[in-house]
């Protein structure tokens, strides 16, 4: 005779998450790559190797993390669609979050270009459009167009045009970075000289800090990418890169 232990029937769609040691791991690392951050922009000792130190542990922990989350996907079934909903959601909030945050920003830039003040000279600073900032407007316009062909090339079952479309992204991702690296060394002004110095680091040092190269917006596309080879995707069921999809947009939108 067969018993079955009904305490292990779950009666609900939702995904109830295992104890994992990477969110706390995760957080900590953070903390110290801000700090090393913090400290290598003050000129302190040591204040480089924390940096360094910090993102490379808070690369192996998301890598790990994100380990996980893909076993629960692609090999357990645990991402159900209300599951996916929720999923959905939280990458929803999280940009809005980024939208009020660039929005204190923006506000400073329209208010200091458009109404100059006497205590900046009553002039704004002009800029040369034609430049490296064309340039890497060009190169985030090229990658979101790439981005949007490789997403919809998935939905109609185009692997080939899939894969092809997020490479490029990748590629045209890092370009932006390095271009983006060079201006800021070129630059013949620091974050304290006036106020356009700091709404320019500001508007694009936070911007590219989020996405820088390999990390946080382009590391998603490359997970996404890894995972389209090794047929984790389907045409029906690709949530994460749909969100990373949707961040990459909101980015190159700001």
């Amino acid at each position: 005779m067969i018993t079955i232990n009904r305490n292990l029937i779950q009666n609900f769609p939702f995904h109830l998450v295992e104890i994992s040691p990477w969110p706390l791991l995760v957080s900590f690392t953070l903390l110290s790559m801000a700090i090393g951050g913090v400290m290598y922009m003050h000129g302190y000792p040591y204040g480089g190797s924390l940096l360094s130190l910090g993102f490379l542990l808070t690369a192996s922990g998301m890598t790990l993390w994100f380990r996980d989350i893909i076993a629960e996907a692609s090999y357990l079934g645990c991402h159900t669609s209300h599951v996916q909903k929720g999923l959905t959601i939280g990458v929803i909030l999280f940009i809005i979050s980024e939208v009020f945050a660039f929005l204190s920003i923006f506000w400073g830039f329209f208010h200091s270009s458009l109404s100059p003040a006497i205590e900046i000279g009553g002039c704004w600073p002009p800029a040369d459009p034609f430049a490296i900032p064309l340039l890497n407007t060009i190169l985030l316009l090229s990658s979101g167009a790439f981005v949007t062909f490789a997403h919809h090339s998935l939905i109609q079952g185009n692997r080939e045009g899939a894969i092809i479309g997020t490479l490029l992204t990748i590629v045209l991702a890092i370009i932006f970075t390095a271009l983006q690296y060079y201006e800021y060394n070129q630059a013949s002004f620091t974050f304290s000289d006036s106020v356009y110095g700091s709404v320019f680091f500001a508007s694009t040092g936070s911007n590219t800090l989020r996405k820088i190269a390999i990390f946080y917006r382009t590391i998603f596309i490359a997970v996404a990418f890894f995972r389209i080879i090794n047929y984790h995707l389907t045409t029906g069921h690709h949530v994460g890169y749909e969100a990373a999809i949707i961040y990459w947009h909101f980015v190159d939108s700001s």
